[in-house]
């Protein structure tokens, strides 16, 4: 379930959820996506996607998701990719300026918890451990006592995301992606089922410390297209993209960096996820 700021209650797509649960959480279902994931399938798909042969399906995906069209920059897309990844227009999107204002990155549902040393994460239908996600243990351990934000993407959310503030930034580090496919592997009190592509970055902000950044991919042929490496940057510059396929854009805040606005963390512990947009405020510097 999911709440607008307004307090309305919206339901998520519960086809796509039932779909998902038989691709990954029956055995047969996780045999399936390993052909499915297999590097000439996603490269046969994503080249299809990004080809004109893909144009048809645009107007059918409009109307499923009525995605209002009024918003974007629309124009003669070449392929399904490129409409995917469209541009909203500028007015439609304002950036909080506000420098002790936390931003939201991108369109999402969001939901934000505390950091401990036993925090367990579901992000894209699956479970990670801060040190899961980044793979590194002494950068995780930074990251206890402040927040995590998880920023969930629907296909018909728009798929472009920018810097929450002026900063700086290391180089990306790509995770490539797994799936265990007939027997889950049980790590303490959690199964893992797969484990998505992921790209992560540490920006050194000018108002909440040191955050982590990372986007979390599609499991099929959804790609992360950040713009930049070690980057200069600026609050509402674009960062990147997501391709094909809905996705996720998790940040990390050490403790007493930042304090979330109160609905959100009040809807997060009712259960519900709380819809916000691109450049809106989410937070404040602690």
């Amino acid at each position: 379930m999911i709440k607008k700021r307004t307090g309305e209650i919206i339901v998520t797509n519960q086809k796509q959820n039932d779909l998902l649960k038989k691709l990954y959480y029956t055995s047969r279902g996780r045999c399936l996506l390993k052909f499915l994931t297999l590097p000439i399938i996603s490269k046969a798909v994503g080249a299809y996607m990004d080809s004109p042969l893909s144009k048809p399906l645009i107007e059918p995906f409009i109307r499923k998701n009525g995605i209002e069209t009024s918003q974007y920059i629309m124009k003669d897309f070449r392929s399904y990719n490129s409409f995917f990844t469209r541009k909203i227009k500028p007015q439609k999107r304002p950036i909080d300026y506000n420098p002790s204002h936390l931003i939201s990155p991108c369109d999402s549902k969001l939901s934000v918890y505390r950091i401990d040393g036993e925090s367990v994460f579901r992000i894209k239908d699956s479970y990670y451990r801060v040190s899961d996600l980044l793979r590194n243990n002494f950068l995780a351990r930074r990251f206890e006592g402040g927040y995590c934000f998880i920023f969930r993407l629907e296909v018909d959310d728009y798929h472009r995301y920018c810097y929450i503030d002026n900063g700086t930034k290391t180089a990306n580090v790509f995770i490539k992606g797994e799936l265990h496919t007939v027997n889950p592997i049980a790590m303490k009190n959690y199964n893992i089922y797969k484990r998505n592509s992921r790209e992560y970055t540490v920006m050194h902000t000018e108002n909440f410390g040191d955050v982590a950044q990372i986007e979390v991919g599609a499991m099929l042929v959804g790609r992360i297209c950040n713009r930049h490496n070690v980057h200069e940057f600026v609050r509402g510059e674009e960062k990147g993209k997501f391709e094909f396929g809905g996705s996720t854009v998790v940040l990390l805040f050490e403790k007493d960096s930042v304090i979330p606005d109160g609905d959100l963390l009040k809807n997060t512990s009712a259960g519900f996820e709380t819809v916000v947009k691109y450049g809106e405020k989410i937070g404040i510097a602690f």
